[in-house]
């Protein structure tokens, strides 16, 4: 007997650790097939093994902006389509304010912005042939409120959350929800570099956080499958802190 079709085909970017594969584990485990996309060939096809027969890993380094629309038709030419994209893939670095160099500022905005525009805007000239489409940009708290070290990060995703309300008034006319999610302090390999080795920094996130715990990625995927399935059908231009409300704690 011939299996169905999975419903929908996902695309996330930095699919192969952190918030990424959560998303990914997350889409997968609802019968979403999902492309998971990054730099590490090796840490990519194992996140993929490990999904199973509903993920599939392309090697693709974002940063070439020329390499981008390649990367699009071969998905679409490949599973017909993308109906979800997770733009989740960003750096950080964390460096004074004055020692930042204007070649690391605009790395970072390269990779967080840069490439979050230039593949959106190939996946969504395939959405808009299928009048359809869901959108989900990962944010950050640096995009909420000022900390200290992050400046390029801060300014990439503040850039990444005015995106995310631009392309929604245009894009949701015609279809396609975008939204944005902002993760508070999560644990992941990322945030436990930026805190274990700042005991000062660590406590006055977990002080300032209401509920007294840092998220789990899982908390992250649970709001993007919400976002990109029919019960956010309404909602669009969102920008949802998922932070255990650090982001209105005292």
């Amino acid at each position: 007997m011939e299996t169905q079709k999975p419903n929908k085909i996902a695309l996330v970017t930095g699919g192969g650790s952190g918030l990424g594969l959560a998303i990914a584990e997350k889409f997968v485990a609802n019968d979403i097939f999902t492309v998971i996309v990054g730099r590490d060939a090796d840490k990519l096809g194992k996140a993929a093994k490990s999904m199973g027969s509903l993920c599939a890993p392309i090697t693709c380094d974002l940063n070439d902006l020329s390499a981008i629309p390649g990367l699009v038709k071969q998905i679409t030419d490949q599973y017909g389509r993308i109906d979800i994209l997770v733009n989740n893939a960003g750096i950080n670095m964390k460096k004074e304010f004055q020692e930042v160099t204007d070649q690391e500022f605009q790395q970072i905005i390269q990779t967080n912005v840069v490439a979050v525009f230039s593949l959106s805007r190939e996946v969504v000239q395939d959405m808009l042939k299928n009048g359809s489409g869901a959108i989900i940009n990962i944010s950050s708290m640096a995009s909420q409120y000022g900390i200290p070290k992050v400046i390029a990060y801060t300014a990439s995703k503040s850039a990444v959350e005015g995106m995310t309300r631009a392309m929604a008034v245009e894009l949701s006319p015609k279809g396609i929800r975008v939204n944005c999610i902002a993760p508070g302090f999560i644990a992941t390999d990322m945030s436990a570099k930026a805190l274990n080795g700042d005991i000062e920094r660590k406590n006055k996130v977990m002080s300032r956080t209401p509920m007294g715990k840092l998220g789990a990625p899982a908390d992250i995927a649970d709001t993007a499958l919400f976002l990109a399935s029919d019960a956010a059908k309404y909602i669009t231009g969102v920008v949802l802190p998922v932070d255990g409300g650090n982001s209105i704690g005292f």
